[in-house]
C-alpha cells in the first residue's frame, strides 16, 4: 500500500474557511508500537489510532494530517511511535487533554513596498537568506551581500581545505552562502515557540527538503540535501528581484546624523539604502571589530568551549533503542546536560552517522564542527561535548575579549600539533591524563589530518574538569558514553556568538537608526530555524520602517 502524502500544519490566515473542509482538532499522543507497525499498515494504524482517540467512526474522518511524529524509547522492549494529527471531521467532538479545536495560525501583517525600495542584508546564511525571502514576498529588491562565495565555489574551497590544508578565509565552513549549518547537518530542531517556525520549514521543502522535516520530531536535511537547496532558494529569490553580491564584504556603515545611510564595500563601491540587515553570523571577526570602531553598542555574551567526542554510531543505537532495529528508527541521536554549580557541561550539534570537520577561518588555527549527510549512515557518531563560558573567562572587559579568548585557543590549539593537525586523544587517555598513542576501536573521522596527544593543556582548567565531572552523570544517562575507545578532537569554540549587539524593541540597533542587528552573529539566535525565523521578524520590522517613511501599504 502507498503511504498517502503526508501534510503539515501550514501558516493560514483567520478567514481559513471550517465549512469547505469541516471541523478542525488538533489530536495529541496517538501512541502506535513499533512492533505492530509495518510499512504497509502503517497509515492504516494511525488512522484507526486517531479515530478511536477522539472516539468516532473513521469514517467520519474526512482528512487526517501529521504534524509531528517522535520516538519514545523510554522502554527499550516498549518502543513506540507517538504522533499528534490534523483530523478534520464533519460536526464537533468533545475536546479533552489530548483533543483541542484547531485554531489557524496567523500571518502577520507585513507592509509592502514599491518596486525600488532595496534594502542591504550582510549576510546569506538563514537569517539573511529568510529575511530577504519575506522582504522579495513583499515587493521589496533586497540586496543580500555574501562575503563568501556562492554555494558550487563554496564546495570547491571547502574540499581544497579538507584535502590540501588550503584555506580560503573569504570562503570556508563558516563563510558562504547558506552560513556555516550549510557545512553540518541542517538541523531544523529549535526550542523556540514561534508560528514562523513552520514558515521556516515550508520554504526549505518548498525549495526541495524531504516532506518529513515538516512533522519529525528532531527534523534534519543533510549538508548533502541542504546545497541543493541553498541553490533552489537563491533561485527564488532572484526571480523575486532580489540580487547578490557574493564574494564581497562590507567593510563599513555609511552614516549621516546617527543614521545609516548606506555601506561601502570590499570593492570599493558604495550602496545608498536606509536600512541594512546585518546577518554576519558568528564568526566574522573583522567586521565585529570594524562595527564596534564604529560604535555600535556590544556587550560580551557567554557562550561554550570543548570538543567534538565519537564513539561508534552502533553504540549510541543500542544505548537509545536496545537490540531493536525497525524501519522507524534511524541512527539515534542523543542530548545530554549537566549541571556544575556555575557552569553547565552539554552535548551539542550531535550528528549521527557523521564526521567532525575543520572550520577555522582564520590561518595557524584550530576549529572542529560535526557534519552528517541525509542519510546519516556514516560509522561513527558525533558531538560536540562542551562547558559554559562567561565575561569572568574572557580576560578583559572590552565588549569583544570573548571573541580574542576564542581567537587564542583556536591559535594554542594549532600550536599545539604545530600546525600539523587537529589534536586528538582517547577518553581513557584523558581521564587518565597521558597523552594519546593511537585510537582504539573508534577511528578519527576529520576531515583533516590529527594528531594524537593529550587535551588538558589545550583546553582551560575548568573545561577539562567540567567534562571529566560531567562523563559519569553521561554514561548513567546514555550506557556506553564513557567508552574508553570514545575520542576526543579540538577545539570546538564557535558554538554561539561571543557579543550580543543591542537592539530595541523595533529590532534596531540602539546606536544607529536603520541597522538592524540580526540572527545568531548578533546574538539573537542559535540554530538555522531561530536564525531563521529572526530573518523573518527583523524583515517585518524593516517593512515597517519603509511602510512609515514612504506610505507603504500594508497586506
Amino acid at each position: 500500500m502507498k503511504r498517502p502524502r503526508i501534510k503539515a500544519l501550514q501558516l493560514v490566515k483567520a478567514e481559513d474557511n471550517h465549512r469547505k473542509i469541516g471541523m478542525q482538532y488538533l489530536v495529541r499522543n496517538i501512541i502506535i508500537p513499533l512492533s505492530d507497525m509495518t510499512p504497509e499498515n502503517e497509515w492504516k494504524l494511525i488512522r484507526m489510532a486517531s479515530s478511536k482517540h477522539m472516539g468516532i467512526s473513521e469514517r467520519d474522518i474526512r482528512d487526517l494530517r501529521i504534524v509531528r511524529e517522535s520516538i519514545d524509547a523510554r522502554k527499550k522492549n516498549e518502543l513506540a511511535c507517538v504522533y499528534s494529527v490534523l483530523a478534520s471531521i464533519d460536526g464537533h467532538i468533545r475536546t479533552a487533554k489530548n483533543i483541542q479545536l484547531f485554531q489557524p495560525l496567523q500571518v502577520p501583517s507585513v507592509p509592502a513596498a514599491a518596486p525600488t525600495t532595496r534594502p542591504v542584508i550582510i549576510g546569506a546564511g538563514p537569517c539573511g537568506l529568510f529575511c530577504a525571502f519575506e522582504l522579495a514576498e513583499r515587493g521589496f529588491l533586497p540586496i543580500i551581500v555574501e562575503r563568501g562565495e556562492e554555494i558550487e565555489k563554496r564546495t570547491q574551497s571547502v574540499k581544497a581545505f579538507w584535502t590540501k590544508g588550503i584555506l580560503n578565509p573569504e570562503s570556508n565552513v563558516q563563510f558562504g552562502e547558506g552560513g556555516a549549518g550549510t557545512f553540518s547537518d541542517g538541523k531544523l530542531t529549535t526550542r523556540i515557540n514561534d508560528p514562523r517556525c513552520t514558515r521556516v520549514l515550508e520554504i526549505f521543502h518548498a525549495c526541495g527538503a524531504p516532506e518529513e522535516i515538516l512533522y519529525k520530531a528532531r527534523p534534519h536535511i543533510g549538508t548533502d540535501v541542504l546545497k541543493n537547496i541553498m541553490v533552489a532558494l537563491r533561485k527564488k529569490l532572484t526571480d523575486k528581484g532580489a540580487e547578490f553580491l557574493f564574494s564581497t564584504r562590507m567593510d563599513s556603515l555609511l552614516v549621516k546624523n546617527d543614521r545609516v545611510r548606506g555601506v561601502k564595500l570590499s570593492d570599493g563601491r558604495e550602496i545608498d539604502t536606509p536600512a541594512v540587515v546585518l546577518a554576519i553570523g558568528h564568526s566574522a571577526r573583522d567586521t565585529f571589530a570594524g562595527l564596534c570602531r564604529q560604535g555600535i553598542q556590544m556587550q560580551q555574551k557567554p557562550f561554550s568551549v570543548g570538543v567534538r567526542i565519537e564513539h561508534l554510531q552502533e553504540w549510541i543505537n543500542e544505548a537509545q533503542y536496545g537490540k531493536v532495529r525497525h524501519f522507524k528508527l534511524g541512527a539515534a541521536d542523543y542530548q545530554l546536560y549537566e549541571h556544575l554549580g556555575e557552569r553547565t557541561a552539554y552535548s551539542f550539534c550531535m550528528c549521527p552517522g557523521g564526521i567532525v570537520v575543520a572550520a577555522a577561518s582564520e590561518e595557524n588555527s584550530i576549529v572542529t564542527n560535526g557534519m552528517s549527510y541525509h542519510a546519516r549512515n556514516g560509522i561513527n557518531a558525533n558531538s560536540a561535548y562542551v562547558v559554559s563560558v562567561s565575561p569572568s573567562d574572557f580576560g578583559g572587559v572590552h565588549p569583544l575579549a570573548g571573541m580574542e579568548y576564542q581567537r587564542r585557543l583556536e591559535r594554542s590549539c594549532y600550536k599545539k600539533t604545530e600546525g600539523k593537525g587537529a589534536p586528538v586523544q582517547k577518553l581513557s587517555d584523558f581521564l587518565n591524563d597521558v597523552p594519546s598513542r593511537k585510537p582504539g576501536t573508534v577511528k578519527p573521522s576529520y576531515t583533516g589530518e590529527t594528531v594524537f596527544t593529550s587535551l588538558s593543556d589545550i583546553l582551560p582548567s575548568y573545561v577539562v574538569s567540567g567534562i571529566k565531572q560531567s562523563l559519569p552523570a553521561f554514561e548513567r544517562k546514555l550506557k556506553g558514553f564513557m567508552h574508553p575507545d570514545a575520542l576526543l578532537t579540538a577545539i570546538e569554540t564557535r558554538t554561539s556568538s561571543p557579543v550580543r549587539m543591542m537592539r530595541n524593541d523595533l529590532f534596531q540597533s540602539v546606536s544607529m537608526g536603520g541597522l538592524f542587528p540580526a540572527g545568531e552573529g548578533a546574538g539573537y539566535a542559535g540554530g538555522i530555524v531561530s536564525a531563521a525565523v529572526d530573518g523573518i521578524r527583523v524583515a517585518e520590522q524593516v517593512a515597517r520602517k519603509f511602510a512609515s517613511e514612504d506610505g507603504g501599504k500594508t497586506i
